[in-house]
């Protein structure tokens, strides 16, 4: 009986069952990955404003001074991490690394002095950036392009969720464990942090399939295995993309089109809307005006991630239902220039301040629509695809090195007036980029004929014909254009 019961969850049809499987097993982990990875990344702002600050003697910009640090070292990390995964199996690379960084956020918690933190944080950065293009690959790999959009945004509010769980998590250790044993509540959430990311680690090693064409996952019969690849080699042949052999020319094709400059600068532009959350601002504020205490200052600023989720994975479904990416941007910018300005005007009550913050999560809608925009411009050619994609995100660390340090250092708390203005400013430019890049590729689209809805049009009617099943309707020309 219990037998009939599981098999009747599972799905009849060979490839609802294979993604529900790979859903199960891959996703689960590159998400418990990523969750793991965010909550140490937030857990240094929430040991900042929870007694690290005091205890080693920070002043200055030395909190800003440590997120570019380790920015510094996931922009090193990013291109040796992501060539790795051609030599090792993403089965054993991606675990490793994960307890790495679990390891340095063990010794994060006997730190003495912030220079020590400054080292740790580096090469913490160099592990961690094995995580967000590596899951891309990896995601790209076994899912097709219609497939991709709500997983996305599944990984990135995962992440998201690391975030929210580490404002909690920090509240709850300085409560219960604050002294206890002689460490600080603060030291204690990094140990704490430690113990979670361990277990996920060895998770990966057991289930993780690797990629379609290598993949020995236990639970995946030899069929499911052949399915697995062969279901996107159809995809590839419908959309009649084929590979190009590596040449020396990729530089030169790439450089000839708009693609690679648009994109780049669209993310390194619009990226830097997630300042609110990734300096935690809010927690800043609200140490600056005093009146709150520490598990307050560790819990409140956790609404702003609960509506960065929210918008997050509404947006990925609303646009994986209409393939139009550039409204998430869009509204990210309004929302975030009104939150900027609620925030400059200094007189406007708290309430509204609070309204404010949490309404900047809307900033992290963004991520997921920009990068599956960027895959759909590029959808013809898989190099160019890879290297923008790697551009997008190299050229946004590049500028989230210094971007803290000059318009929100610590010092600035509360009012953080230089940060607003460059926050209205960076929204207004992230529209202009946007139109423009929403005119280059209509402008692309009329002269080639060609653009991601017309090829989700021609690929639903070459296999409508191909099953010989149910004719599925076609996008009509004019919701295409």
């Amino acid at each position: 009986m219990p037998v009939k019961f599981w098999a009747a969850l599972w799905p009849r049809d060979p490839e609802r069952l294979l993604l529900t499987k790979i859903d199960c097993f891959i996703l689960s982990y590159c998400c418990l990955m990523y969750f793991s990875n965010y909550l140490d990344r937030s857990n240094i702002s929430n040991a900042y404003v929870s007694g690290m600050m005091e205890e080693l003697r920070m002043v200055g910009t030395e909190f800003n001074k440590i997120n570019t640090i380790f920015t510094c070292g996931y922009i090193v990390g990013m291109i040796p991490n992501n060539l790795m995964l051609q030599v090792v199996s993403p089965r054993i690379w991606f675990p490793s690394m994960q307890i790495v960084w679990g390891v340095l956020t063990f010794c994060t918690s006997v730190a003495k002095n912030v220079n020590q933190i400054y080292a740790i944080r580096f090469f913490q950065g160099i592990a961690e950036s094995s995580t967000f293009v590596g899951t891309h690959y990896v995601l790209g790999s076994w899912y097709k392009p219609e497939e991709l959009g709500k997983r996305s945004g599944i990984f990135t509010s995962s992440g998201l969720a690391g975030t929210l769980f580490s404002g909690v998590l920090q509240a709850a250790v300085y409560r219960n464990l604050n002294g206890h044993a002689g460490r600080s509540g603060w030291r204690w959430l990094f140990v704490i942090d430690g113990v979670i990311t361990m277990p996920i680690a060895l998770y990966g090693f057991l289930v993780f399939p690797d990629l379609p064409r290598t993949t020995r996952a236990f639970y995946l019969s030899k069929e499911e295995r052949i399915l697995a690849y062969e279901r996107l080699e159809e995809v590839e042949a419908l959309e009649q993309a084929r590979s190009r052999p590596l040449a020396w020319n990729i530089l030169r094709r790439i450089l000839s089109r708009w693609r690679w400059y648009a994109c780049s600068l669209l993310f390194a532009i619009s990226g830097e809307t997630e300042s609110f959350g990734s300096n935690n601002l809010m927690g800043l504020w609200l140490k600056a005006i005093g009146g709150y205490t520490i598990e307050q200052i560790d819990y409140y600023p956790s609404g702003m991630t609960a509506f960065a989720i929210v918008s997050t994975l509404v947006c990925a479904t609303w646009t994986d239902r209409t393939q139009r990416r550039w409204p998430v941007l869009v509204y990210m910018s309004v929302a975030l220039i009104f939150s900027s300005i609620c925030i400059l005007v200094w007189g406007s009550p708290t309430g509204l301040k609070f309204f404010a913050y949490y309404l900047a999560g809307a900033s992290y809608a963004g991520q997921a629509t920009t990068f599956a925009w960027a895959n759909q411009i590029c959808a013809d050619d898989d190099q160019e695809r890879a290297v923008v994609l790697a551009s997008m995100n190299m050229w946004n660390n590049a500028v989230n090195a210094w971007w803290s340090i000059v318009f929100y250092p610590a010092t600035d708390a509360p009012k953080f007036r230089k940060g607003m203005i460059a926050m209205i400013c960076i929204c207004m430019a992230t529209l202009v980029i946007t139109w423009i890049v929403y005119t280059l590729e209509r402008r692309e689209w009329q002269k080639e004929g060609k653009g991601s809805l017309k090829h989700k049009a021609r690929r639903e009617v070459v296999r409508a014909e191909t099953d010989n099943s149910k004719i599925l309707s076609p996008i009509s020309d004019e919701k295409a254009e």
